[in-house]
This record gives structure tokens, C-alpha cells and sequence, in this order.
């Protein structure tokens, strides 16, 4: 380091080397020194161009440079945005056009390609297995992992202890999701859906404008976003099982970057990253895609780390839920066995439901 003084050394955690090797050079580029000795910058960090998407890319930097200001006042990242066909085929539902990985194609294509550093994700857009050569380097503290629902007509009556209640017969609501949609028809069969995509300010127009009767988006979105006034019932974990990885954040690397790999060490949640490994492993090993009706939520209490996993069938007529606990170390092999215990007391047609075209 030249015994160059940088911002971070009073931090509380120590950065790891591979992040003070990236401020240095941000220091030598700013003081037009000698010639780069270290990785080019600025870093490229890949993103949708969703409104969400790009706060939850930007709290990742701030989140990074906040062992080293410098890092951040001499521009050693750059935000680049990326269209996905996710985000721009907003009339059919994914499980249609190729599953939640569209979310992911396009922006994995830039950062094999080289075209970026690294990959910010919302975790349950994020298909279980990644493409070759890529990892999933990072998880980020977890926001809450609940879903909530908002309402059209916000002058009703809502009991907590029956949040479904709110709802009027034949209410219709606006949603893509066949866990939410399940989840719901279990409780109140009555209940239609219509289908509403879009980013979180393009749904809540729709439901103003009176396209549906109620939506519902992550909490964690809408937190994030700085929406929270905007939810009229949060529904506990009991009453709606969250999506697996749902509230955190995930940043993909390629595989043989260990040198970002190292860097993005200095910012990883070890509770994120075992309960994030128990609900994936619980998704891929039932095969879950868009067409799947399944939760997943883990939480670690008192060191033990608890998963509790739900598959249905898409009408809600059938809704199975389990749970499992053990060592956080362990999180892979529970969600796996959770898995094999769902699948084993499943009825065979919920699945032949699932893979039909």
C-alpha cells in the first residue's frame, strides 16, 4: 500500500485484501500516478433497469464501499443496466416464457461475457442452478421475507388473525404467482385471478385504476422502495409462505474471479447465506420453476436453523406444509431432505400438473 493511509483502516471489520488492493488502485488512478498495477476499473455492476433492482444495486455499493469512502468519491464502480426479457414481455406469465431465470439471462450472458464485474439479483428472481461458470458469490442481510397485500378499497375492516377476511366474495386480484395464488384459493376457494406484472409502481397504478380488487408484492420490495404506507395487511409466514430466497439479495461472479470473489467476502451475511442454501436446496431438489407452487422460508433462532417448506396444487385444493431443523452448517442437506419428505407425501399427479407444457 505504499504506507498510504486509507479511510478504512479505523473500520470495525477489517476489509479483506482483495478490497484494499481495489481502493489502492482507485487512490493511484486519482492521484494519476504510475502506471495501473492492479484490476481495471471502474467495476461494472450489472443490474435490471427496474426501479427496485437499481436500489437494491446501489445499497450494494454503498453497502461495499463503506469499508473505504474512497472507493466510492474516486468511482472505482459503475452501475450498468441491463433490459431482461423478464422485465419486457409483461403479458404472459413466466412459467410460459421460460420460468424466473429471464430475469437473469441476459445479465449472466454480459458477465460471462466480460461486459461486467459482478451481478446484483433479487434472490427469488434467481434460478437454482446458474450457468456454468458463474457462482453466487454474496448474499446480503435479509430484509423481511414476508408478502403483503394491498388493497383497492383501503377502507375496510382488517383483522390481523384473519387477513383473508378483508377480501369480498369473488374478490379479483391481480397476481402472477402460483404460491401466492394457491395459497390464497386454500383459504377462500371463491377467490379470481387475473394476471399483473410489471415493476411495483406499474402494478399499484393498475390496481388504482381499478384493474383488479388487490395485489400483492414483497414486503421487502416495498420496504426497500420506501413504500411501506402503501401495504394494508402483512401476511405471517403461517397464513402465506414467503418464496425461497425472498428479501435478500444475491451477487453472482464469475467463478474464476477470486479476487472479486475475496472482495465481496468483506459483505457477505452468514445467516443470509445459510438460510438463502436451505430454501434453494429445497427449491431444486422439487424441481421448483415459475409453474410450481412451492414456499420456503428458513430462519435461524437460538443457533438452530428451522425450514419450513409448502407445495400445492395451483387451484389451492391441495396444500402440503412441513418443517425441519437442525445446524446452520447443515442447511443444504435440510433442505434437501425437507424436499424429499414434500415430494414423498405428495400425490404423483401435483407434479405431472406441474411439468405439463
Amino acid at each position: 500500500m505504499n504506507g498510504l493511509k486509507l479511510p478504512f483502516m479505523n473500520a470495525p471489520v477489517l476489509p479483506s485484501d482483495a478490497l484494499q488492493r481495489v481502493a489502492a488502485e482507485a487512490v493511484r488512478r486519482s492521484h494519476a500516478a504510475a502506471p495501473p498495477t492492479g484490476r481495471k476499473l471502474p467495476l461494472r455492476v450489472g443490474s435490471r433497469a427496474s426501479p427496485l433492482a437499481l436500489v437494491q444495486t446501489r445499497n450494494f455499493l454503498t453497502r461495499l464501499t463503506r469499508f473505504c469512502p474512497v472507493l466510492r468519491d474516486m468511482g472505482a464502480f459503475q452501475e450498468y443496466q441491463i433490459s431482461t426479457e423478464g422485465d419486457r414481455n409483461q403479458a404472459q406469465r413466466l412459467a410460459e416464457i421460460g420460468g424466473k431465470g429471464l430475469f437473469a439471462k441476459e445479465i449472466h450472458e454480459a458477465l460471462v461475457a466480460g461486459r461486467i464485474d459482478f451481478a446484483v439479483h433479487s434472490l427469488k428472481d434467481l434460478e437454482t442452478n446458474l450457468p456454468p461458470g458463474l457462482v453466487l458469490a454474496c448474499t446480503l442481510k435479509r430484509e423481511d421475507a414476508r408478502d403483503a397485500l394491498i388493497l383497492r378499497d383501503r377502507t375496510v375492516t382488517i383483522d390481523p388473525e384473519r387477513p383473508y377476511d378483508c377480501l369480498p366474495e369473488g374478490a379479483l386480484i391481480g397476481c402472477a404467482s402460483v404460491r401466492r395464488q394457491a395459497q390464497m384459493l386454500h383459504v377462500r376457494p371463491d377467490l379470481r385471478f387475473g394476471l399483473l406484472r410489471g415493476n411495483v409502481q406499474t402494478r399499484l397504478d393498475k390496481l388504482r385504476a381499478g384493474a383488479c380488487d388487490a395485489t400483492l408484492l414483497a414486503l421487502a420490495g416495498l420496504r426497500r422502495l420506501g413504500m411501506e404506507d402503501r401495504v394494508d395487511v402483512v401476511f405471517e409466514p403461517h397464513q402465506m409462505l414467503p418464496a425461497s430466497g425472498q428479501g435478500i439479495v444475491g451477487v453472482t461472479v464469475r467463478e474464476s474471479d477470486l479476487e472479486l470473489r475475496e472482495l465481496l467476502s468483506a459483505i457477505e451475511d452468514p445467516e443470509a447465506r445459510a438460510v438463502s442454501t436451505a430454501e434453494r436446496a429445497l427449491l431444486a431438489e422439487l424441481d421448483g420453476s415459475c409453474r410450481t407452487p412451492i414456499g420456503g422460508y428458513a430462519r435461524i433462532e437460538k443457533g438452530v436453523l428451522k425450514l419450513t417448506g409448502m407445495i400445492a396444487s395451483e387451484d389451492g385444493t391441495f396444500l402440503l406444509q412441513r418443517d425441519i431443523e437442525g445446524a446452520p452448517l447443515e442447511a443444504a442437506r435440510l433442505g434437501t431432505e425437507l424436499a424429499d419428505e414434500l415430494r414423498r407425501d405428495t400425490p404423483s399427479n401435483i407434479f405431472e400438473d406441474m411439468r405439463r407444457p
